[in-house]
């Protein structure tokens, strides 16, 4: 039997498997809720907060606040340290690293009952994709993911490293040949030393499949048609599928068009350290299936009453469709009513299917506006959309100007252009007329006279990656926050404005 064909049967019988769940969310929503409570009665934060006196969610939200790392810092310390049946029974399988807000380094983690769902994720998202459009011509090929290095610390006689690292040792024995690049290079440390070898150890496969963070891959697409002079669709004529995650990929959708040649199919996951919440199930349809079967119990709070005393708190049966929800989640890792950061909107409620929309603390509010990622990110979309002329970007990030030299406050757009548009003026009045739209607020300002409306500021090309780099996260899972409600990331990026580098070159 060939691997296709195993693979076509294979994808038939997890889709039939699958659609019991999807077919009964709330009920399996409610014995994962049992199952996790039953598990979490034999650890200290159980006992701390009265598992034994739970069997309903009133009880559940009663006795368990939300809480975010920081306030679940102290019980992940203990474990860290080595101390057993803590937050989970027994000890984590690794720690997950990442980067925090206000303590340094975060360590997610990973038990050995949740390991298995991030895998099976990943694993049924391709093979979704397989039964949906019968295409398995990816598996004659080779296969990259672009992500962390695998080589894994010991923390207390736990490993620990990136996800991305992480999820390196669980490639599966039917794709350890395929699988690219060498064990070596993918444990290169220096972002830009592998991206060079990879490119070297790729550009002569057959790749036919490529995944990753979209800014990454992008600069891996760069370095493969510098060093060969051929378009990516050209140079990997059987490439016919992107995966990615972790951004919003229609920013980048114009550039990757130039860079390959053509369009690829693509499927979006949306994973985590703290769980693998959805992925793409339809290629047509943008909005990524919710897992309400892997080990994750969901509650969620609308994003506007979330910093109220008591916001109402939202099962899956009462969301509704186009709300930004901060979402909550419960796991089998031992994050108990965990706030992960994000936000997510409902775009379909049969089956429930999300998009991710931003940050809870990603957010411009300088004058009340609270403008959020995915207002931004859809107003540039469209503004791209509505331009004559072929406009296509490499990276952008947006930072309120609270005190300019002359005239009314505005928000500060900083994009760098793969190709600017014709009227860069008349581009970003088409930015700002769609932001009026998607957000009264803004709307309010605007038309009072206490904004005008936005600059944009051209980076010179690389400069985002230039940034990156100076800060240390260049490459991985690193991605630039689309908006922010400082001046941190602006200030930093002034010495990559064009408009500087014009000056200075006249």
């Amino acid at each position: 039997m060939s691997k296709e064909f195993a693979a076509k049967i294979y994808a038939a019988f997890i889709h039939k498997k699958n659609k019991k769940w999807i077919n009964t969310p709330l009920q399996i929503q409610q014995k994962i809720f049992h199952h996790l409570i039953k598990e979490g009665k034999k650890t200290r934060f159980g006992k701390d907060h009265h598992f034994e006196q739970i069997s309903t969610l009133a009880e559940f939200r009663k006795q368990v606040p939300v809480r975010d790392y920081e306030n679940l810092k102290p019980y992940i310390e203990q474990v860290v340290e080595g101390a057993f049946d803590v937050l989970w029974p027994g000890r984590p399988l690794y720690y997950a690293k990442t980067s925090g807000t206000t303590s340094g380094a975060k360590y997610i983690p990973i038990t050995k009952a949740s390991m298995p769902q991030h895998i099976r994720a990943a694993r049924e998202a391709l093979l979704n994709y397989i039964h949906e459009t019968k295409n398995t011509k990816f598996l004659r090929g080779k296969q990259i993911f672009l992500q962390g290095s695998p080589l894994l610390e010991d923390k207390n006689g736990v490993a620990l490293g990136r996800l991305s690292g992480i999820v390196a040792h669980y490639v599966p024995a039917y794709l350890q040949k395929s699988r690219m690049p060498s064990w070596s290079t993918n444990c290169i440390e220096d972002w830009e030393t592998k991206v060079e070898a990879i490119v070297e150890e790729t550009s002569k496969e057959n790749m036919t499949l490529i995944g990753g963070i979209p800014s990454w891959v992008q600069m891996y697409f760069e370095r493969l048609i510098k060093a060969t002079g051929t378009p990516v669709g050209t140079l990997f004529p059987n490439f016919s599928l992107f995966v990615y995650g972790g951004v919003n990929f229609e920013p980048y959708r114009g550039i990757f068009q130039k860079l390959i040649g053509r369009t690829p199919d693509s499927i979006e996951f949306y994973p985590a350290s703290e769980g693998f919440f959805a992925y793409q199930n339809i290629q047509k349809d943008k909005g990524l299936l919710l897992l309400l079967d892997h080990g994750i119990y969901y509650e969620f709070i609308v994003a506007t009453t979330f910093y109220d005393d008591q916001p109402e708190i939202h099962e899956l049966d009462q969301v509704k469709l186009g709300l930004n929800y901060v979402m909550i989640i419960s796991t089998t890792a031992g994050l108990w009513r965990y706030n992960l950061g994000d936000t997510i909107q409902f775009t379909s409620l049969k089956p429930y299917k999300i998009i991710v929309s931003g940050r809870i603390k990603h957010f411009i509010s300088a004058f009340g506006e609270h403008v959020i990622v995915s207002e931004v990110e859809q107003a540039l979309d469209k503004a791209i959309k509505a331009t004559p002329s072929e406009v296509r970007i490499r990276e952008f990030t947006v930072a309120p100007q609270v005190k300019p030299e002359e005239g009314l406050p505005y928000h500060e757009w900083f994009i760098e252009f793969d190709k600017a548009p014709e009227n860069l003026e008349r581009f970003a009045l088409n930015i700002d007329r769609e932001m009026q739209q998607k957000n009264i607020y803004y709307d309010d300002l605007i038309k009072g006279n206490i904004l005008r409306p936005l600059v944009i500021r051209k980076i010179t090309k690389g400069g985002f990656q230039s940034y990156m780099k100076s800060i240390g996260k260049l490459g991985g899972q690193n991605k630039i926050p689309r908006v922010a409600d400082h001046r941190k990331i602006a200030v930093a990026l002034e010495p990559y404005l064009r408009e500087n580098k014009e000056t200075n070159e006249s």
